[in-house]
């Protein structure tokens, strides 16, 4: 929703498009605004962020997913690493709509057998492990844990939200076994925190779900989406 976002947007449109291929233009669209969407900024105020919102916002996600198939658009991408509205977006249009969360644990799990996540906060955790039930992929995971930073200022918390998550990390390695990490909250990974960084002070692989669903999304538009199925 644009009323409630404090992000620079040409920052993170630039830095979005240097993950795509050459040919590749990605632009950043929101839905609009609806009845509760300031509820984010409420709770996220609050450091309350629960996947409340995600449930609220998703007939306007929809609508702007299907907007964009309208538009010319050849795929659409979630920003949102929680993947809200995805699984309606595909219900409504004959392009490729790619969730991060899911499209990054897959891109994991073909590197390894046990994902580590880091989320921003508490109440994210139980939400994600939901998410992860409801895509058949808990089994993979060896736990998510929370780094407890959220908010506007994140941009002038770098450094906090470095040192954090790569304690995050080396816990998620030798405590439980977690072979590669899959850091959810795109606002703070990859836009605050570069996760090749977080990569060379760990030792761990530390994936960017932003690339990762950038890339996945080129492939799809260059090998499937393209397919013509005749019909029987």
């Amino acid at each position: 929703e644009k009323s409630v976002q404090p992000y620079d947007i040409a920052k993170i449109e630039a830095l979005l498009n240097s993950y795509a291929s050459t040919g590749t233009k990605v632009e950043i669209g929101f839905p609009d605004d609806y009845a509760g969407s300031q509820l984010m900024n409420t709770i996220g105020g609050q450091s309350k962020l629960n996947g409340l919102h995600h449930m609220m916002e998703t007939p306007s996600i929809v609508r702007k997913i299907f907007w964009a198939a309208e538009n010319g658009y050849d795929a659409v991408i979630s920003s949102n690493t929680f993947d809200p509205g995805v699984d309606g977006g595909r219900l409504a249009v004959n392009i490729p709509v790619i969730g991060l969360l899911r499209t990054s644990v897959h891109a994991a799990l073909t590197l390894a057998d046990r994902v580590g996540i880091t989320v921003p906060l508490p109440g994210h955790v139980p939400y994600t492990w939901r998410i992860l039930r409801s895509y058949g992929l808990d089994g993979f995971v060896s736990d998510i844990r929370p780094l407890g930073i959220y908010g506007k200022d994140i941009a002038q918390r770098k450094n906090e939200i470095f040192e954090k998550t790569a304690n995050l990390i080396r816990g998620l390695i030798n405590e439980t076994r977690a072979e590669i990490i899959v850091p959810l909250g795109g606002a703070l990974i990859p836009y605050v925190v570069n996760p090749d960084d977080l990569a060379k002070a760990t030792g761990a692989q530390v994936l960017n779900t932003k690339a990762i669903g950038i890339r996945f999304a080129e492939m799809l538009v260059d090998v499937i989406a393209t397919e013509v199925i005749e019909p029987w």
